[in-house]
């Protein structure tokens, strides 16, 4: 029976394949990829992807079924939730300058199947996002023409019941996605000058919006006898904030163009900053313009905003809102055709996805392959999915992708930067990597019994910390954490505040509903969860982290991080059980496709040594004597070392 059973080391080797980081290129600018796309490019790209989702579909649909008029507190929330992701992106992007977005911020810093998991999520979340946009984009055209095409499909081709499908084809918005399939695939440049057109009608019909609007609003449509300002209550806001999410996916579109940007270090980080703030200005205003227009509760939930200023009076103003929303739409469609490809392309290029996906067309340097498969995929989702069951979808793999950009930056920040040979503290252990030369000042290193076996003589008043080592402050009172390998305690800390904030969180959610806690133990419980949270963060708040000035970083770190991670974890549990289900049926079906190619394809795996039989290995200081030290630490039942005599004196010569 024992021996079916795996060994230790066959299951140490396993968890090593798993979380694996991956190895990036000296030099990061190389690319097989045009880089022409400038600041206004890439935020114009961000505003393209933000703005049309959220002021055209879900404002209406949250106003009226969620939130009510409070649906602007929960685009607050969710506009400062995606603040603290989009400053983690920011960094990752200007310090990783490579297209994959979340997938390759994750790959880097935390492993490659967390990497793997985030980019299958992520590109279930831009197919569910490009679909929904195109039947939205559908249904507004339908709208202007008294929903003549609705019926003219229903009446010849025929209606569905069936749960989570449309009740007719949507034919329409299977075409334009096809066409804007056939625009991406032209190249970079002909998309972003494509985005530009879109994206100026759509910011002139905002204006237009928000200056009608105002002028048309009535505040008696706030007041109780309406229902009030919030009808549902706390909980409607934050359930509503967390499907308010999908609004702010469009900025995660300039982290995956990174690798087509001129100058990413700069742009990136302006580029999310602009678009970001634009466009949760635009939510806000055109969320107060809509509620007091018309009372919320009647609100058409599929063209809210064009549907408002038809039953005000103002026919005409309805059809041009309509119109610029169609214009605005397509910089969504354009958005997520383009950002999709490309993380395909950066799992295919590492190994983790079919290695077709990797080929990047010749004349126009995009992933043709890519844009075209996955453009189908997108229509045949809007051809016969439900809008309201896709959109429901949208935020879980949002939020999720945020909790690991998030840790990713905590776990990046605090460990050495390429090249750096970490100094050890004092009782503690250096950096295992080999590092050899010829030179006095360098490390010797000699094969020894034990990978363990580290020789340490060095002066405290002249130690130099490094990333991811405890602090001189804290050290005396934390000096059992010296032992460890740099980085190692802030990776466990990490695990720990995630568990923590992942405890409290549902002790929040559940507590008093579905675990119906008494008093005592609900408080009990939220005070231990949240002095783990805490101590956490102190003890990653106790270690060295980068300095760097040559790429922005995020300000407050750990603490910002931190914020975001318990803030994602809150509002993923507040999504309806469903989309857990769905979520979870993904996740497997991903799973499947990583071990069945992904760990076996990875160039991680083939970059990985072979294991070599070796005897002994001693690491020697300079200035010291071998014989000495070895028998001074090693057990006087064990002969001093592995070596003959006469090595050890080659080696004190």
């Amino acid at each position: 029976m024992a021996r079916w059973l795996p060994r230790s080391t066959d299951l140490t080797r396993f968890c090593q394949k798993l979380n694996r980081v991956k190895t990036l290129e000296d030099d990061m600018m190389e690319t097989s990829f045009n880089r022409c796309l400038s600041t206004i490019d890439l935020t114009l790209l961000g505003i393209g992807g933000m703005v049309g989702s959220g002021l055209y579909v879900l404002t209406g649909t949250v106003a009226k079924e969620i939130a009510g008029p409070a649906v602007i507190v929960s685009f607050i929330i969710a506009g400062f939730a995606s603040l603290l992701a989009a400053l983690c992106y920011a960094e990752f992007g200007a310090r990783v300058p490579k297209t994959g977005s979340a997938y390759m911020f994750t790959y880097v810093s935390v492993g490659e199947i967390w990497a793997f998991l985030i980019g299958w999520n992520v590109l279930l979340e831009y197919m569910i996002g490009g679909a929904a946009v195109a039947r939205a984009w559908s249904g507004y055209l339908d709208s202007i023409f008294n929903h003549k095409i609705k019926n003219f499909t229903e009446t010849h081709v025929g209606a569905w019941q069936v749960p989570f499908l449309a009740r007719y084809p949507d034919f329409l918005a299977a075409a334009i996605l096809l066409v804007a399939t056939a625009f991406i695939s032209f190249g970079a440049k002909v998309s972003s000058w494509l985005n530009h057109i879109f994206s100026a009608i759509s910011m002139g019909v905002i204006l237009f919006i928000l200056i009608m609007g105002f002028v048309l609003a009535q505040p008696k449509n706030w007041s109780t006898q309406e229902g009030g300002f919030a009808p549902y209550g706390l909980s409607g806001i934050m359930a509503g904030t967390a499907t308010c999410f999908y609004a702010f996916v469009g900025f995660d579109v300039i982290a995956a163009s990174s690798e087509e940007a001129r100058n990413p270090q700069r742009a990136v980080p302006r580029a999310i900053a602009f678009s970001l703030g634009l466009a949760t200005g635009a939510y806000i205003l055109v969320s107060v313009v809509l509620t007091l227009m018309v009372p919320w509760h009647t609100l058409d939930p599929d063209s809210a905003l064009a549907d408002a200023f038809y039953r005000r009076g103002y026919a005409w103003a309805g059809f041009l809102v309509a119109a610029g929303s169609i214009c605005a739409m397509n910089t969504v469609l354009l958005s997520n055709l383009f950002s999709l490809p490309r993380i395909v392309y950066a799992m295919a290029e590492d190994g983790l996805f079919f290695q077709v996906f990797s080929r990047v067309h010749p004349r126009t340097q995009v992933p043709v392959v890519g844009i075209v498969v996955f453009g189908m995929l997108m229509a045949l989702l809007a051809l016969v999915f439900d809008l309201e069951a896709l959109v429901q979808f949208l935020s879980i793999g949002t939020l999720l992708a945020y909790t690991f950009v998030a840790a990713s930056i905590i776990v990046l920040r605090f460990q050495q930067q390429k090249g750096d040979v970490p100094m050890p503290v004092a009782g503690g252990q250096p950096n295992p990597e080999p590092h050899e030369g010829p030179s006095g000042s360098e490390l010797k290193e000699y094969e020894s019994f034990s990978d363990k076996l580290q020789l340490v003589d060095r002066d405290k008043s002249k130690e130099q910390r490094e990333p991811g080592q405890l602090k001189a402050a804290f050290e005396p009172y934390l000096e059992f954490l010296s032992d460890f390998y740099p980085g190692e305690v802030v990776t466990v800390a990490v695990v720990t505040l995630m568990v923590s904030a992942i405890c409290l969180c549902s002790i929040l959610v559940f507590g008093n509903t579905h675990l119906h806690l008494p008093t005592w133990s609900y408080s009990l419980l939220l005070v231990l969860f949240s002095l783990g949270f805490l101590l956490s963060l102190l003890l990653i708040w106790a270690h060295e982290q980068q300095h760097s000035t040559q790429t922005f970083q995020i300000p407050l770190v750990p603490l910002s991080p931190a914020l975001s991670i318990i803030l994602n974890i809150y509002l993923m549990l507040k999504l309806s059980y469903m989309t857990w289900l769905r979520f979870a049926i993904w996740l497997f079906l991903g799973l499947l496709v990583y071990f069945g190619y992904g760990i076996w394809h990875s160039k991680e795996n083939l970059r990985e040594p072979q294991p070599q039989r070796v005897s002994a290995r001693y690491v020697v200081f300079p200035g010291g004597s071998l014989e000495e030290r070895v028998q001074a630490v090693q057990p006087s039942s064990q002969p001093a070392t592995g070596l003959p005599d006469t090595d050890i004196d080659d080696c004190k010569r």
